[in-house]
């Protein structure tokens, strides 16, 4: 493993560098990677942001999002870059499944892996690891790493605050979950001094859907949800036809599985999604209640206490039917 005064070492001198992140990337995976990417460019770096996948486009008005390389689109160009860098820098997954095809490109790549990241259970592939499970977003990570590792606070310009705060913005759900603590705060105060402009971020964000998903989202209520009251569990499933339907694009089912979650009384809600190639879970909870180990032990995935993710290669009503079947074993917690 390196130490802190060896990747110092070697980041004082122009390197090539890759960041790149988990497969359909959310806003913290975007902001820490935008983040990270900007303060880099200051310092000389070459450095390139590749995707596994597309992302929302509500996420493309962050700074320099125009030179980020999507891998499904450009594999040829990406892994070349792979295969040049010195430094890759992992940012908010620590398993190479995490990124697809990328991964086994990033295995076998000679370059020094950086990994920056808040999951559980990290695979053994990095060479310098800041990793902290208690950490609300990557991006608070990226900050940390930045301002206090590489002692460089004079690194975050407006860009690259802009960037950290949507990352800690939506990691966080707009500062209302549990890890969001009065740090997280202060973080996000010292973003907005730097140039962060919280209101308008939110704006861009979150009042930023097309018709197509709003449609979608009524529809999910208003036909699609499912609550088992005995279980204090809501379940919304879509399927394959209904995204179809709806014209559905990256980006439009997330935070779909809050909604059910804000039911009174709720304290376990899923998204249950039919997907091309496999149905797809999103589980959320409350309190103590651990989604993760659901999604860990019965549907090939895992995450955080109250937010986790799973898949299944299964017909979506078996899906949903084993979801449901689980269930029993939980009673006792889910009722308390």
């Amino acid at each position: 493993m390196l130490t802190l005064t060896e990747l110092k070492t070697l980041l004082a001198t122009p390197q090539r560098i890759v960041i790149t992140t988990h497969h359909k990337p959310d806003g913290d995976a975007m902001g820490s990677s935008l983040g990270l990417y900007g303060y880099l460019i200051q310092k000389g770096h070459h450095v390139r942001v590749i995707t596994p996948t597309d992302y929302p486009t509500f996420l493309h008005w962050m700074p320099n999002n125009g030179d980020v390389i999507i891998f499904t689109e450009q594999q040829e160009q990406a892994a070349k870059l792979v295969d040049e860098a010195s430094i890759i820098f992992c940012l908010d997954f620590n398993t190479l499944s995490r990124i697809n095809e990328l991964g086994e490109l990033v295995r076998a790549a000679g370059a020094k892996k950086i990994m920056i990241d808040h999951h559980l259970e990290p695979e053994d592939f990095d060479d310098y690891r800041h990793w902290d499970i208690n950490a609300c977003a990557a991006a608070q990570l990226v900050y940390d790493f930045i301002v206090n590792q590489l002692e460089d606070k004079a690194g975050i310009n407006k860009d690259v605050a802009s960037c950290l705060y949507t990352g800690i913005m939506t990691d966080s759900g707009s500062f209302r979950f549990e890890s969001a603590t009065s740090e997280v705060y202060r973080i996000a105060a010292n973003l907005i001094d730097l140039g962060a402009e919280h209101w308008k971020i939110h704006q861009l964000v979150y009042d930023n859907a097309s018709e197509n998903r709003l449609r979608f989202l009524g529809y999910c209520l208003s036909n699609k949800l499912e609550v088992l009251r005995e279980y204090n569990t809501a379940i919304i499933s879509v399927t394959k036809e209904e995204l179809a339907q709806y014209h559905s694009v990256t980006g439009d089912t997330e935070g779909v599985v809050n909604y059910a979650l804000s039911i009174n009384g709720i304290r376990l809600a899923a998204l249950i999604i039919e997907r091309t190639d496999k149905v797809k879970l999103s589980v959320r909870s409350t309190g103590d209640f651990p989604a993760n180990e659901i999604c860990k032990k019965y549907f090939n995935g895992g995450g955080h206490r109250n937010a986790a993710g799973g898949a299944a290669e299964k017909p979506l009503a078996d899906v949903v039917n084993e979801f449901k079947s689980i269930l029993a074993e939980y009673k006792e917690q889910l009722i308390a």
